[in-house]
């Protein structure tokens, strides 16, 4: 039987534009999985992040 992983609301909010991105995503490994890549201004790395236990 497969567990399933605690799900997370995450707040992404990029350094360089300013955009916010609310996303749901996955813990996994000591990490949280959102599938987000990239900003829409192509930033990749520069993000304050923000985790909500639902």
């Amino acid at each position: 039987m497969n567990a399933i992983s605690p799900r997370v609301k995450v707040t992404i909010r990029c350094k360089a534009c300013g955009e916010k991105f609310v996303l749901k995503g996955r813990r996994e490994r000591g990490r949280i999985d959102t599938g987000f890549k990239q900003c829409i201004c192509n930033n990749e790395s520069e993000f304050d992040i923000e985790t909500h236990d639902f």
